[in-house]
């Protein structure tokens, strides 16, 4: 009996040690990630053919390429595979189609399937990597939702956006389907880690009543996802429209412009960084999608390095104790 006893208590010992190693006892770390289309994902991972392209843009062949291989080769494994975190989860419930859950790899794009994937792959990599904590990344996007209308937030006035409020509801189904969604889920808790927003172009297309209000709408709707998850210094990062439009005049240069200014605005108590990605976009000739400018081009890399970018402005916000 007294031997049985002991090995249990080496087998308890040795488990906790074992979590208290590799972070799983910790509460999970949870990022909402919220925008339109391009926060869906429109990445391409490895299709061919004219439809594509012949390929060029996609992640297979740009990580052939030896002077991106040393950026991209931490997404894939010695025997070719993509690499899937196990301390990185994502939970994306579409517009259309199943509930997309489970350990972060390819394949969390409004698409749902292994070929795409969107700005949530490198961001989860990069708080994976900063965090000793597990990672939770709940989508909510949904492509052609502007931010005067759809997701129009409580203090701006006039009729609630009906997708502020899915956002609001699905990220607090998330929290509650925990258990029921990621097995790697130990009922440890959870804390609201930060808020992502990456966005634009549906009030870009509307100068004389979106674009005007796209700060104080934006200001507004930090506010009130705040008050709402009662986190009232949530860390935000808001992602620059990237598009094609780089040098675009007028109505695009005033809508990124807002964007800008409102990360600095003081009533957001200093904690929302703006992360410009305009430097990202790259040619349509080098691209899969060549006639999806307002898709990126559908261009892996520019994929990457906003999600990158991202990640780094949420570490800048979520530094770790030593």
């Amino acid at each position: 009996m007294m031997k049985w006893f002991a090995g249990m208590l080496v087998l308890v010992c040795g488990l906790r040690q074992s979590m208290a190693e590799d972070g799983s006892h910790r509460p999970v770390k949870v990022f909402i990630l919220a925008g339109q289309s391009n926060m869906e994902g429109q990445a391409v991972v490895d299709l061919k053919g004219s439809d594509y392209n012949d390929g060029r843009g996609t992640l297979a062949q740009l990580i052939q390429d030896p002077s991106r291989k040393p950026r991209l080769q931490h997404l894939q494994e010695a025997n070719g595979s993509w690499v899937v975190r196990d301390d990185v989860w994502c939970r994306y419930r579409r517009e259309r189609g199943p509930l997309l859950a489970g350990r972060l790899g390819m394949g969390f794009s409004v698409y749902g399937d292994p070929h795409h994937f969107g700005p949530e792959l490198e961001f989860g990599h990069v708080l994976g990597q900063h965090l000793d904590n597990p990672v939770l990344l709940i989508k909510t996007a949904w492509g052609g939702k502007s931010l005067y209308r759809d997701f129009r937030p409580p203090r701006s006035g006039g009729a609630v956006g009906p997708y502020y409020t899915r956002m609001i509801a699905e990220t607090r189904e998330a929290l509650a389907q925990l258990d029921n969604d990621f097995p790697d889920y130990h009922g440890q808790g959870y804390e609201l880690a930060g808020f992502v927003w990456y966005h634009g172009w549906n009030d870009g297309v509307d100068p004389r009543t979106a674009v005007p209000e796209y700060e104080q709408n934006l200001v507004n709707l930090i506010l009130d996802v705040r008050e709402e998850l009662h986190a009232p210094r949530l860390p935000v990062v808001i992602g620059e429209l990237t598009g094609p439009w780089v040098t675009a005049p007028g109505e695009w240069d005033t809508l990124r412009k807002a964007q800008a200014a409102a990360a600095r605005r003081s009533e957001l108590q200093g904690n929302v960084v703006f992360v410009a990605t305009h430097d990202f976009v790259r040619k349509p000739e080098e691209s899969p999608n060549p006639g999806h400018g307002h898709h990126e081009f559908g261009n892996a890399e520019t994929y990457i390095l906003v999600g990158h970018a991202l990640g780094e402005g949420m570490k800048a916000l979520c530094p770790v104790p030593e």
